[in-house]
């Protein structure tokens, strides 16, 4: 408990700011490997699927920071918008890949997402988190007030979506898309045992 408490203190003293220069870092490499040929023999493709892999680790972590504290004790409260922000920032580059770089003709890019349930299913997710992130800033907060929790409950449909995306992705049925399935499954449960204890608490 004194380790807990002494890492706790230490992070309040850290502040969120640095995150999102570190989170530069990521996305720059694997571009860099892209281009250079270190992504395999389809480096657009192999960038999507590793952009879109990464920001579902970064999400899935963010969504894991309230059981982190309750379980363990450990505080990463103040990180996790900005972890929030940068997980959709690499959503929204996994899109942007497969925009730009994969498909590029408009028409099918249409087709695809109307025709292909992957294709919808994690467009639905993108959609959701999308005023979220504009809204994570302090004068959102400041402006719509309780509203600002309800609309951000948004991201926990999102994330499952995310994940339900990429487990239809790949081919076959591969572990490590189920297990990510499954962690994101078992964090919401957490979350809606926790909200049916408050409300019983509250009744």
């Amino acid at each position: 408990m004194a380790f807990v408490d002494g890492l706790n203190r230490s992070l309040r003293r850290v502040p969120a700011w640095p995150l999102y220069i570190v989170a530069i870092i990521p996305p720059v490499v694997m571009f860099y490997w892209a281009i250079t040929g270190q992504l395999g023999v389809d480096p657009v493709k192999n960038l999507e699927h590793e952009m879109g892999q990464l920001g579902l680790q970064v999400l899935i972590f963010t969504l894991a920071i309230t059981p982190l504290r309750k379980y363990a004790g450990v505080s990463l409260i103040k990180f996790r918008r900005a972890l929030g922000v940068i997980g959709f920032a690499y959503i929204f580059l996994h899109l942007l890949v497969w925009l730009v770089l994969d498909v590029q003709i408009l028409s099918q890019i249409i087709k695809d997402i109307l025709k292909r349930p992957y294709i919808t299913i994690g467009m639905a997710g993108f959609v959701m988190m999308l005023p979220l992130a504009i809204t994570s800033n302090n004068w959102s907060v400041r402006k719509l007030g309780s509203k600002w929790r309800v609309l951000h409950k948004l991201f926990y449909p999102a994330i499952l979506l995310g994940a339900v995306h990429f487990v239809m992705l790949v081919k076959g049925w591969q572990i490590e898309p189920l297990v990510y399935l499954a962690i994101v499954t078992i964090l919401l449960a957490m979350r809606v045992k926790w909200s049916a204890r408050l409300r019983m608490a509250r009744a």
